[in-house]
């Protein structure tokens, strides 16, 4: 029987010499695969009171849109820098290369709401913590942190949590 991480290809040397990319396309585009991806998302959330799903930029909108419409609450986007129209709040945050900025409308998570942020892959955690951040500015409550893939030798699970978070991932793979 297959498991969520067999349907992951790996592309060796991609973006960079050295680098093992977990390509979660592959999952995507079989209807199998993500259908026990996304059932396995939801299952540590049953009975827990959600209100909405955060997807991070770009793989995060497909799984949390698909997670939010499983559980019937509302989707919202946490976005590169220049992507959302309207009014919005903005978070800086360290990448291996440099810097950059996530941002999320300033009304789309009301104080108090119950949160589960959703992501393809937590490496370093750096994307997360600065999506985590906007929403708790917002008063936002978070839930959880779902990804499909963890790898740990980045070090983002023991990041998110060092903050108090709690992280479920479906696979881990080893290296870079």
């Amino acid at each position: 029987m297959k498991q969520v991480q067999d349907y992951i290809r790996t592309i060796v040397d991609f973006p960079h010499e050295g680098i093992m990319f977990r390509d979660v396309t592959t999952l995507f585009a079989d209807p199998r695969g993500f259908r026990m991806a996304i059932d396995q998302m939801l299952h540590p959330y049953a009975g827990i009171n959600i209100d909405k799903v955060v997807g991070l930029e770009a793989r995060g909108f497909i799984l949390g849109g698909a997670i939010a419409h499983q559980l019937s609450v509302g989707f919202v986007p946490i976005r590169k820098k220049g992507k959302l129209p309207g009014t919005v709040i903005s978070q800086e945050y360290k990448l291996e290369y440099g810097e950059a900025i996530v941002e999320l409308h300033d009304d789309a998570i009301k104080p108090g709401e119950k949160v589960l942020v959703v992501d393809d892959l937590l490496a370093t955690g750096g994307t997360a913590e600065a999506g985590i951040k906007l929403i708790e500015r917002l008063g936002g409550e978070i839930v959880s942190c779902a990804f499909i893939i963890d790898l740990p030798e980045l070090g983002g699970r023991k990041r998110l949590e060092a903050l108090g978070k709690e992280v479920h991932a479906l696979c881990a793979f080893d290296g870079l």
